[in-house]
């Protein structure tokens, strides 16, 4: 977690096929800790070929039940039906805006919000912005992307700032 704190969380990123992973582990997170998603990630990257949208988006049955016993991910068929389903949504969106990230950064105006947290107890864990994202990304048919997973979703990949003003990212990563 201290490394992940340290070199990934609330960097932006604006790679789509970054932006893709973070948002089907944060998906896979809903209801866990975060830390457990971080133990799978290799085991996602493998079993999800590299996160690679157009092949997850070609999943079929035989997939689906590969996936549902590699104990390096959540064997969650609800989550693995909404990767395979988000992958096909994800490709949608490119196609409709040029890229992934061109939509999902349209959600904080192309850069990222600065929350000057003082402690951890203030941050939030919705916001406007990630209620809208939530909305949009549902009636385009993505899974698992509610408002709370949104936001989380936002912190990690950088669209908005918390880390605490006292920690030394904060002012690595204000603008």
């Amino acid at each position: 977690m201290i490394a992940y704190h340290d070199k990934e969380w609330g960097v932006p990123v604006h790679d789509d096929r970054l932006l893709f992973e973070f948002l089907i582990l944060e998906g896979a997170q809903a209801g866990l800790a975060w830390q457990t998603i971080l133990n799978k990630r290799e085991g996602y990257r493998k079993a999800f070929s590299g996160f690679d949208a157009q092949k997850i988006a070609r999943y079929g049955t035989k997939d689906t039940e590969r996936l549902l016993k590699n104990p390096g991910i959540i064997r969650n068929r609800l989550k693995v039906k909404a990767a395979i389903g988000n992958a096909k949504a994800f490709l949608e969106v490119k196609k409709e805006f040029g890229s992934f990230n061109t939509y999902i950064w349209r959600f904080v105006s192309g850069k990222p919000i600065d929350h000057k947290i003082k402690t951890m107890g203030s941050i939030l864990s919705a916001s406007k912005e990630s209620e809208a994202m939530s909305n949009d990304l549902l009636k385009r048919g993505f899974k698992f992307v509610g408002r709370t997973i949104c936001y989380a979703f936002m912190q990690a990949v950088g669209m908005v700032n918390d880390h605490a003003t006292s920690c030394f990212r904060y002012k690595q990563l204000s603008y």
